[in-house]
């Protein structure tokens, strides 16, 4: 559980990753007879003027005298703390069994999560509970409570808390106006859920839809455009070797490692009878990126970091980008990577897969086999024809072309996938493994220097 400075820290509090009433651990609430709803009308608890004062153990500890009677005191300031997270952990009612009363900042913190965390019970057992739920037309009520937890939890409690929401008790469809938009906390997620109804979104909320969408993808932007080009433009430099370098452009490692049959042992000293140095950058394409994204509704924070990822390589002279999004069927939407919100809203999330389909397509505009990374974004659960799949994998490998495999490219691990088809594809020489965004610049990187893949360990 977080460590907090008091009664007064709500950003701290709701990380319960152990506790049932949690974000994380949803599905174990231990408080009966609660409403799965928020309620209708939701009634926002407030904060009243005096909060609560009580400060934590360490700043009790620290500041007051060092006696028996000053520990005992502490001792107490630390149970009374204890108490007061349980309460907030369980929820409230009997099954807490604290006997703690909250008040204040607290009381308002508390209500907030009951009113998306509490759950109806069913004859009093508590393991058969009706979780499902509806809003209906209270806007007003979801937009109050947004507001609310915005203020007492910090961003990414918020975010966890607003994914929870639009999971448990369908939200989704209030996300179609306008004003629950500008309510909201934007994240990968919430653009994930807004491009799942974009095709039912009204003209009235598509330009806040997008706007929504262009705040997230700016700020992804900024986190890691810098480094993936500055980490892809060395790794084509150092993709162009030349043997007669000047002195600064020398690769010392592999020089030294290219004449280590000429290591003097009384001088203890390498003679480079050859010299290996780095090429100078060009403004001509030095090699072809391809990114085919499966676009299936469970690849959704995938598509969004790969639309963005496809921008940033469509800006790099040197590399020739090319992005496909696939389900049943197959869309180049290459012609819109100079804006990855025009990427997104270009596909559909959801439908079928198939992944033969999709690289038969991308196998066909290889032109440069050698020089052409293919870069495919998929769970692997393919719908197409399994066995052409693989063989065209073993056709683009024998090609020269650098295939690499993504069960997602997120930073939430590793998805459920088809491992049938990841072992497969191991065998060819193309393992599938997750991958996080700060990751993938250093697997592209190995990717155009036809190095081992710096795999991350499970």
């Amino acid at each position: 559980m977080t460590t907090d400075t008091g009664p007064g820290a709500p950003a701290t509090v709701p990380t319960r990753d152990t506790g049932p009433r949690g974000p994380a651990t949803v599905p174990t609430d231990t408080s009966p007879g609660r409403p799965a709803t928020l309620p209708t009308p939701y009634t926002s608890p407030g904060t009243p003027a005096t909060a609560p004062t009580a400060t934590g153990p360490d700043t009790a500890s620290a500041t007051g005298p060092t006696g028996p009677g000053a520990r005992a005191a502490a001792g107490s300031v630390v149970g009374d703390e204890r108490l007061r997270r349980w309460r907030l952990v369980l929820g409230g009612g009997e099954a807490d069994g604290t006997g703690r009363v909250l008040a204040g900042t607290d009381a308002a913190m508390d209500g907030a999560l009951t009113a998306l965390y509490e759950s109806k019970g069913q004859g009093g057992d508590r393991r058969g509970r009706d979780r499902s739920a509806g809003l209906g037309a209270s806007a007003p009520s979801v937009a109050r409570w947004l507001g609310d937890i915005r203020a007492y939890f910090s961003s990414s409690v918020v975010q966890v808390m607003q994914r929870d929401a639009i999971d448990r008790l369908g939200l989704a469809t209030l996300l179609l106006e306008p004003e629950m938009l500008e309510a909201v906390e934007a994240d990968v997620h919430l653009v994930g859920t807004l491009l799942s109804l974009n095709k039912a979104m009204p003209e009235t909320t598509r330009e806040t839809a997008r706007a929504v969408v262009r705040k997230v993808v700016e700020d992804l932007e900024k986190r890691l455009a810098t480094r993936t080009r500055a980490t892809l433009t060395g790794a084509l430099d150092r993709s162009a070797r030349i043997s007669r370098p000047r002195h600064r452009d020398i690769d010392w490692d592999r020089t030294i490692r290219a004449n280590l049959k000429n290591y003097l042992p009384e001088h203890r000293t390498v003679v480079p009878e050859r010299l290996v140095g780095h090429g100078r950058a060009s403004q001509a394409v030095k090699k072809e990126v391809v990114l085919c994204i499966d676009q299936s509704g469970s690849m959704a924070a995938s598509v969004v970091h790969a639309s963005v990822f496809g921008a940033v390589l469509a800006s790099m002279r040197s590399i020739a980008t090319r992005l496909v999004v696939f389900d049943t069927a197959v869309v180049d939407l290459t012609d819109r990577l100079d804006d990855p919100v025009d990427v997104l809203f270009g596909t559909q999330l959801g439908g079928g897969t198939d992944i033969n389909r999709a690289l038969a397509y991308c196998q066909s505009r290889i032109t440069r086999p050698a020089d052409t990374v293919v870069v495919l974004i998929s769970d692997l659960y393919e719908g197409g024809i399994r066995d052409e799949m693989l063989k065209r994998v073993a056709a683009m490998k024998a090609a020269g072309v650098q295939f690499v495999a993504l069960l997602a490219l997120s930073d939430e691990g590793a998805p459920a996938y088809d491992r049938d088809h990841a072992a497969a594809l191991a065998e060819l020489g193309a393992p599938a493994f997750a991958c996080t965004p700060d990751l993938f610049p250093e697997i592209m990187a190995a990717a155009l220097e036809k190095r081992p893949l710096p795999i991350p360990a499970t």
